[in-house]
């Protein structure tokens, strides 16, 4: 059987380290993938010009799966975040956000087990309707829901709650102030969950969403909700369980998905072998999962997980003195 082809973008900052460290846990795990590298970000702007080539884009599309370390988005006008445009171009419209207690973590809870799922493509990150008075005293953007977006995002949810084995999908939205938007949402949100008796349909407004999911995150399971919204909550989430170093993202359409670690690039500790690799290679579990590979998928997650609970060769964020490539090492071990 021929390799499987995949599109792999280093990134910026600390996404060279962090990749090179995936790669190398995926060989091992015995993935026979064939892995084709593109620039975007900062690399690409200095290589070619812009910040997302041509060839890139033509190679997700031909690859259809990517795995993406972190990129950086010029601060200033006439940048658009290359991680928007992304999502805009392949329809990648769910957003998928899993966070999971790891034992060997200096996080609040050991009992955190959610995936948030993010509308990604619609909502106050459209970038509809922006606009600043020309003297500079009024700003305005505009929110846009379809029934169409907030059909296929709650359908991905429930569909993937099943998949997983998982009982209860909690719709978060401001309905009660946002009527005509986030009331949208919640309407189709309802009718989505009654083509799902098997799972326990429950809804929240978003502030005491936050308000509960850190006095108690064990009462969430699945979380569904808009753009803005989702991109709160994942973070949040992601802070339940030990910070952004141990939250991968998927973020997937009808036939393209892009994996990759949420956090930023880090540029200070790039190349210095500081960098934790943990959310990266648990968004290439995420890839393996998308492409029918459970089983090299848990393995890898499990090695990760006994790595970190052992705490011998864990990095500086995890509470550990080892690098980059000593804690990469010790997961090829238990592999």
């Amino acid at each position: 059987m021929s390799a499987r082809s995949i599109t792999v973008i280093p990134g910026d900052g600390i996404g060279p380290d962090i990749v090179d460290a995936t790669l190398k846990v995926l060989d091992k795990a015995g993935c026979n993938f064939n892995y084709e590298f593109a620039d975007a970000g900062l690399a690409a702007l200095e290589k070619h010009g812009e910040l997302v080539p041509a060839s890139t884009l033509e190679l997700i599309e031909k690859n259809r799966v990517t795995l993406k370390g972190p990129l950086t988005t010029p601060i200033g006008e006439g940048f658009t975040s290359i991680n928007v445009s992304l999502r805009k171009r392949f329809n990648l419209y769910a957003n998928v956000r899993p966070v999971l207690s790891l034992k060997g973590t200096q996080a609040r809870y050991d009992n955190v087990d959610i995936i948030t799922i993010r509308e990604n493509t619609e909502g106050m990150y459209s970038g509809a309707g922006q606009r600043v008075t020309d003297d500079g005293a009024t700003a305005e953007a505009m929110s846009i829901i379809t029934r169409e977006g907030a059909e296929r995002i709650c359908e991905f949810a429930y569909q993937l709650a099943r998949k997983e084995g998982r009982k209860k999908v909690t719709a978060v939205h401001k309905a009660n102030i946002m009527k005509s938007t986030s009331g949208l949402f919640l309407k189709v949100a309802r009718e989505v969950g009654e083509r799902y008796p098997d799972i326990e349909s429950e809804e929240m407004i978003v502030d005491a969403t936050c308000m509960k999911l850190v006095m108690d995150p064990s009462q969430f399971d699945v979380i569904v909700t808009t753009n803005l919204f989702g991109d709160i909550l994942s973070d949040l989430c992601a802070g339940l369980v030990g910070g952004l170093g141990l939250a991968p993202g998927a973020n997937i359409g009808t036939d393209a998905a892009i994996f990759e670690a949420v956090h930023g690039s880090a540029p200070d500790i790039a190349g210095q072998d500081l960098a934790n690799p943990t959310a990266l290679i648990l968004g290439a579990v995420q890839m393996l999962e998308y492409l029918g590979m459970s089983d090299k998928a848990a393995k890898i997650r499990d090695a990760v997980r006994e790595t970190i609970a052992e705490g011998e060769n864990v990095t500086r964020d995890l509470g550990g003195n080892a690098g980059t490539k000593a804690f990469t090492d010790a997961i090829l071990a238990r592999l």
